[in-house]
């Protein structure tokens, strides 16, 4: 109920009139009429939407009056309101919706409405509390005065001679303002009609004003001429005299001359004061123009009062402005030459009038003229100016709605010129959304007209306000229209214009737009005219230049010069044109140059620094190291490319080399040497280039071995071989027998060559790997002769013929060599044995001590050699000759070089422990098997190397501490021979 109470009291008691039918109530603007009786409401019609002013008296304002007198207002406002709609005139109120009424109200629209003049003057009575915030602030200009009276004048003109009437109340309550500013008439409340036929003078029937009845249901006291109390009479001239008020009114900041408070008597006081005796002074405030007709319109002599088309020739309205607001105003009645003429020179006239009368007065007047297409090019630069003015929510308000059914007008094609000379307005001003859905398409349909001049024109215009555009659309939509064009159009000048425009709209490209699309653009066009070929030469030299863009040295050298040179050449360029070509190729070239020479001198600095800093972090590691290994000499391929400037490729496999040769170097060292100076690993030294994964893997595994190796407790080599108490068994008897016993019962097929070989060709002495030389120890102790011989008699006379011939007369037949297991002549008889295979050629007889060599297996340097020994026995060395261990001999590490060991034959025992002492000399030179004889002499008979027992399991490199000794180093350790003589002794049995 309260919310009904309250929408009641909103809509002022409008709810069950018809006229809520027909339109749609927005909110309360004004109050008008006799003691601003009628609410004012902004409306709508429905069927429509159109814009109205509906006008509400509540009934329930006559409570205020006496019974007798709520019928008179009553019937005095049905009056009013019923002759108004029977008027029709430019300056009088339209009424479009008749008089409603209902229990609670009476109710009619009319044409929109602003306000009425008594609101804008002050008045509150039955206003909207707060009041609208469009009355805040607002200000009746001169021009608007001016043209105002001017307009009520002319509206007493037309019911003075036209109507035949008098308006009986002109006052600021019957003046309205319509929704374009323009002043109307209305307020018929208390209008007479001429009684007379329309042949004779009007003569107009008089009422008599009342104190007794209600002010509300008579004329307005303070406005009304005397002699309506005086002489009880009125004629048109009566309304003059309240024009005259009015205007000072007006002018006097709405200030009247006098006020009588609706009392009559007081009313006749202020005539006889003022009225009769006014004059200039009283008058001071109103315009020099002004003051002579407002005191004649006062004058109490009727007949002394200009009329109404009088008044509207007199000096004061000939002011520009109001002359323009009333033509604007009476545009209907003129054709279009006359409005094209007027529209012309509207622009100087819009600088001179206040910006609200512009909008409110001249705008609406403007669009009016829109329908007619054929005005449209005289009007839109007015309304452009108008829009220029505007802020950017007045525009969006009062223009942009009326521009956009304009944006798609095609024709003429004036219309579209227009906008592109004021693209920069539209941009700045319309809302993005609507400058893509309405601007833009307008845009692109001049860009695909049929018409050269507005290709032309929006070229020209478009660079001056691309930076206003979205880049998308000027990606997507405009530069492939403009592509389009020049590629396609027949105009010279339209493609030179293409070009320029895109010249000019660089700068507001990104830099690969313009060397994806835009680059490859110019070099597509097919004509080759001189203002083609300059265009084309503007926008790479602006794509070079510009800080923002730039060109690549890629693009440069492979697609710009390519395309200008062969252009500079053309017949068609002057000298000039010549030269610029060739001034701008010669800075691409210099630029070119630049860039590439400053790359390649940051890429040999950076060079540099890194071998600068490898060298130091050499010398660095270097110096902290006790004793540094010897660098390896390079090979001839290594020369090479290190000459070539190529040594980067190199440096891993060379590091390599180096870390396997410098444990061969120390294995070589002299053991004297090493004992008396201790050696220490220097960590590996990092490559000039990147390591591989692996190679950086296995760099790992070593720097974590040699830490190990340093933890290790520091052992000192020793120089004599101590003989535990007990000794280990010796099976090499048990072999030997073995190997007779099948050499007895194959004599013929017991050659070395068919022998089984239990060489491993993957542990040869070329593969030999350092990891199994750092093995756990391995025991080199002579196994014990204390083991019995085998029990089976074997003749072995055919042995005989490979002992010495020159030392036959001390030779001893095999079989009693045979027959000696024990005994004190053990050692003579090696010493014998010795002797004879010293210098015999049959060194496989001196393979036998190779038994003892087999150990060496576990060490990796000879392969699987285990069974070595018995490939010694094997067979009939006569057979073989002199080369009888080369077959053997060749399985020993895959040795190139073993082909052509015709010395070993030679060599005695040099098969024996020279050889396996040098075995590191044998890894690093594949070809230095020949000289392991330096292992011993040839005249040094009975000194066997067998030194290997004096081997030192735990020196710092865990290399084999063999002894690679000369003959007189073997003389001075007895104890190693006579350990290789107990050895010979259990060998032969």
């Amino acid at each position: 109920m309260d919310m009904f109470n309250k929408l009641k009291s909103t809509v002022g008691g409008l709810i069950g009139n018809p006229i809520n039918r027909e339109f749609d109530i927005a909110r309360h603007i004004g109050s008008a009429g006799p003691g601003c009786l009628w609410k004012v409401y902004h409306a709508y019609k429905r069927s429509t939407k159109q814009e109205v002013a509906v006008f509400v008296f509540e009934k329930r304002l006559l409570e205020q009056f006496i019974r007798k007198d709520r019928d008179v207002v009553l019937q005095v406002l049905r009056q009013g309101v019923t002759r108004l709609t029977r008027l029709r005139h430019p300056r009088i109120l339209t009424v479009q919706h008749p008089l409603e009424e209902s229990r609670d109200s009476l109710a009619f629209a009319t044409e929109p409405v602003f306000a009425s003049l008594v609101n804008l003057l002050g008045s509150s009575e039955n206003m909207p509390s707060p009041p609208p915030p469009e009355y805040k602030g607002h200000e009746l200009f001169d021009v608007e005065v001016k043209y105002g009276l001017l307009q009520v004048t002319e509206a007493l003109a037309f019911l003075h001679n036209d109507v035949k009437m008098v308006h009986g109340n002109v006052c600021p309550e019957s003046v309205m303002l319509n929704s374009n500013g323009a002043w109307k008439l209305a307020g018929f409340d208390f209008c007479i009609s001429s009684s007379s036929p329309q042949d004779q003078e009007p003569t107009f029937s008089h009422r008599e004003w009342s104190s007794e009845m209600t002010p509300h249901a008579q004329p307005n006291l303070n406005y009304l001429a005397p002699e309506y109390i005086m002489t009880m009479s009125c004629d048109t001239s009566s309304d003059l005299f309240s024009l005259g008020m009015l205007t000072y009114t007006l002018l006097n900041s709405g200030k009247m001359l006098y006020t009588c408070n609706n009392d009559v008597r007081l009313f006749k006081t202020k005539v006889n004061e003022v009225i009769r005796n006014l004059n200039m002074a009283k008058l001071s405030k109103l315009p020099d123009g002004l003051k002579e007709y407002v005191k004649m319109l006062l004058s109490m002599t009727s007949t002394v009062r200009p009329d109404a088309d009088q008044m509207t020739k007199i000096p004061y309205f000939d002011d520009v402005g109001a002359m323009t607001l009333q033509y604007l105003d009476s545009l209907y009645q003129r054709d279009n030459l006359q409005k094209s003429q007027f529209f012309k020179g509207l622009p100087k006239v819009l600088s001179k009038l206040p910006k609200r009368v512009i909008h409110q007065r001249v705008l609406s007047c403007l669009f009016k003229e829109c329908f007619n297409p054929d005005m449209i090019p005289f009007v839109l630069p007015n309304i452009l100016l108008i829009a220029d003015g505007c802020t950017e929510a007045e525009y969006k308000k009062l223009i942009l709605p009326e521009l956009i059914p304009i944006f798609k007008i095609q024709e003429p094609v004036q219309i579209l010129l227009i906008f592109m000379q004021r693209m920069d307005l539209l941009l700045s001003k319309t809302p993005q959304a609507d400058v893509k859905n309405h601007v833009l398409p307008m845009l692109y349909r001049a860009l695909e007209a049929h018409s050269p001049q507005i290709q032309e024109l929006c070229l020209n215009i478009l660079p001056t306000f691309a930076g206003m555009i979205e880049y998308s659309s000027m990606k997507n939509a405009i530069m492939p229209r403009i592509k389009q064009l020049c590629l396609h159009t027949e105009s010279l000048a339209i493609r030179v214009h293409c070009l320029l425009c895109t010249g000019k709209m660089l700068m507001h490209m990104d830099r690969w737009y313009v060397l994806d699309e835009v680059i490859p653009l110019v070099m597509s066009i097919p004509s080759k005219e001189p203002a083609v070929l300059m265009g084309t030469l503007g926008i790479i030299k602006t794509t070079m230049e510009h800080k923002k863009l730039g060109m690549t040295k890629e693009v440069i050298a492979t697609k710009v010069l390519p395309f200008l040179i062969p252009q500079c050449i053309d017949n068609g360029l002057n000298l000039e044109q010549f030269n610029a070509f060739i001034l701008v190729i010669n800075e691409l070239i210099s630029r070119i140059e630049a860039d590439h020479r400053g790359k390649l001198e940051q890429l040999a600095s950076m060079q540099a620094e890194q071998r600068n800093t490898l060298k130091f972090t050499r010398e660095t590691q270097d110096n902290s190291a006790v004793r540094a290994p010897p660098e390896a000499s390079d090979g001839v391929m290594d020369t090479m490319f290190k000459s070539f400037g190529l040594a980067s490729f190199l440096g891993s496999s060379s590091k390599r080399f180096d870390a396997a040769n410098e444990d061969t170097r120390e294995e070589s060292v002299p053991e004297s040497v090493q004992t008396a100076v201790p050696q220490k690993k220097s960590p590996p030294k990092s490559s000039s280039v990147s390591l591989t994964l692996e190679e950086k893997q296995k760099l790992q595994k070593k720097q974590e071995q040699h830490q190990r190796y340093k933890q290790q407790e520091k052992l000192s080599p020793s120089m004599a071989v101590t003989t535990s108490k007990a000794q280990p068994k010796n099976l090499t008897h048990t072999l030997m027998d073995k190997n007779l016993t099948s050499l007895s019962s194959k004599p013929n097929t017991a050659g070395l060559g068919s022998s089984q070989t239990y060489f491993s060709s993957n542990n040869s002495m070329g593969t030999y790997s350092k990891s199994n030389v750092n093995s756990s120890s391995m025991n080199f102790t002579s196994t014990s002769a204390s083991s019995k011989p085998s029990q089976n008699k074997v003749d072995l006379s055919a042995f005989d013929s490979l002992l010495p011939s020159k030392q036959s007369n001390q030779r001893i037949p095999m079989n009693q060599v045979g027959q000696k297991s024990t005994g004190s002549g053990i050692g003579q008889q090696t010493s014998i044995i010795n002797n004879r295979i010293n210098g015999s050629q049959g060194m496989m007889g001196s393979q036998g001590m190779m038994g003892n060599q087999g150990m060496m297996g576990s060490q990796g340097m000879m392969g699987s050699q285990g069974m070595m020994g018995n490939q010694g026995m094997m067979g009939s060395q006569g057979m073989m000759g002199s080369q009888g261990m080369m077959g053997n001999q060749g399985m020993m590490g895959n040795q190139g070089m073993m082909g052509s060991q015709g010395m070993m034959g030679n060599q005695g025992m040099m098969g024996n422990q020279g050889m396996m002492g040098n075995q590191g000399m044998m890894m690093r030179n594949q070809g230095m098997m020949s000289n392991t004889g330096l292992g011993m002499s040839s005249n040094q008979p009975g000194t066997i190397n067998n030194s290997f027992n004096q081997i030192n399991l735990q020196s710092q490199k865990n290399t084999i501490s063999t002894s690679g000794m000369t003959t007189s180093q073997a003389n001075q350790k007895s104890t190693s021979s006579s350990s290789a003589a107990n050895d010979l002794a259990d060998l032969f049995g």
